[in-house]
């Protein structure tokens, strides 16, 4: 396990090689699988600050352990990664300051490194540390006289300065990502004082700011709500992906009407043609696939999963239209990824990279 100065793309679950082996495994076609796992470790694995569960170390664990092949090694240096980002994030908020979302979110942060020890074989006691942390940021901090919630960022969604910070609400890069986990978890009876609040707390601002990609210092400050976006409803950032956190947070809180409310978000918003014509490629992270996957979960754990055989239909006729013409091999913006979904098997829980099973 080395810690390299210039990583590859081939260790990238987004882009690289290592995504490619996702499908390969899910097919069962362990030959090709072990070729493009090879691909992917041939420069060295990252194991320092920037692996996360879509890069280096962590992405590893993930894709070996859909085939059962994590071994103690890959998940030593897994729970090295997570205890130093513990570490750096217990300082940062020591000091007060505000999180960056690469602190926390799911593509870069603790939340993806929450969903691998969340779905690791045995329980890792780092996991509730994890979840401890989530809790931690649901609880408002004070700035400059100004109450924000607890993962406001000070840097904006592409790392520029953004005067006041922002708030993001996605799945990939914001506070809908730690709802999916917190509520993922507490499903499967892995629960930490104060998670339930947090869930709550959570699933009620995404009530209000859920119809924006991130929310800023104005925003904040209007005391009406803002108005919804006409905007794409991708898994990473849009309502599809947030509705799907929003459901799983219902179920376990016990709350029908908010789960009501998030499965019909779905049937809304796949009905509106000019939210769907800003969807432009196949792709799982923002495209046909990604809203493929979501909305077959979400029919899965609705109580009336027929409403959604329809727009699932129609969901995999514009995803098969398109694949083609996707022009990169990987899992998150690449034919791998929208194969998965158009496949529509999960067998070995490749969707938990996505938050969404």
């Amino acid at each position: 396990m080395t810690a390299t100065a210039a990583l590859p793309r081939t260790q990238d679950l987004s882009e690289g090689a290592l995504g490619v082996t996702l499908l390969h495994i899910e097919r069962g076609d362990l030959a090709s699988a072990r070729k493009t796992l090879a691909q992917a470790v041939a420069g060295g694995v990252s194991a320092g600050g920037n692996a996360s569960l879509f890069h280096g170390a962590p992405a590893l664990e993930f894709v070996l352990s859909r085939a059962r092949r994590a071994d103690r090694d890959i998940r030593d240096a897994v729970d090295r990664v997570v205890t130093a980002r513990l570490a750096a994030a217990r300082r940062r908020q020591v000091s007060a300051a505000l999180p960056h979302a690469a602190e926390f979110d799911l593509i870069r942060g603790l939340t993806g490194l929450g969903a691998l020890l969340l779905n690791r074989d045995s329980a890792s006691p780092l996991l509730e540390e994890v979840l401890d942390y989530l809790v931690s940021l649901c609880r408002p901090v004070r700035l400059d006289g100004r109450e924000l919630p607890g993962w406001w960022s000070d840097a904006g969604p592409a790392d520029e300065q953004m005067p006041g910070g922002h708030g993001n609400n996605g799945v990939a890069h914001g506070i809908a990502g730690p709802l999916a986990l917190l509520s993922l978890a507490a499903r499967r009876g892995v629960q930490v004082p104060g998670q339930h609040d947090a869930v709550e707390v959570v699933a009620r601002w995404l009530d209000r700011y859920g119809c924006c990609y991130w929310v800023t210092r104005d925003q904040l400050s209007n005391p009406e709500p803002p108005k919804r976006q006409v905007a794409r409803p991708s898994w990473c950032y849009g309502e599809l992906g947030i509705a799907r956190s929003q459901q799983v947070a219902a179920i376990v809180l016990g709350d029908p009407v908010r789960r009501l409310a998030a499965e019909d978000t779905v049937v809304r918003v796949l009905a509106d043609r000019a939210r769907l014509d800003r969807v432009t490629d196949a792709s799982l992270c923002h495209g046909w696939a990604g809203l493929l996957t979501v909305v077959r979960a979400v029919a899965d754990d609705s109580p009336d999963p027929d409403r959604y055989a329809p727009l699932i239909e129609d969901l995999a006729k514009r995803l098969a239209a398109d694949l083609g013409r996707l022009s990169k091999p990987g899992f998150m913006e690449g034919r791998a990824g929208a194969q998965l979904a158009l496949d529509g098997t999960n067998t070995t829980g490749w969707a938990r990279a996505l938050l969404i099973t």
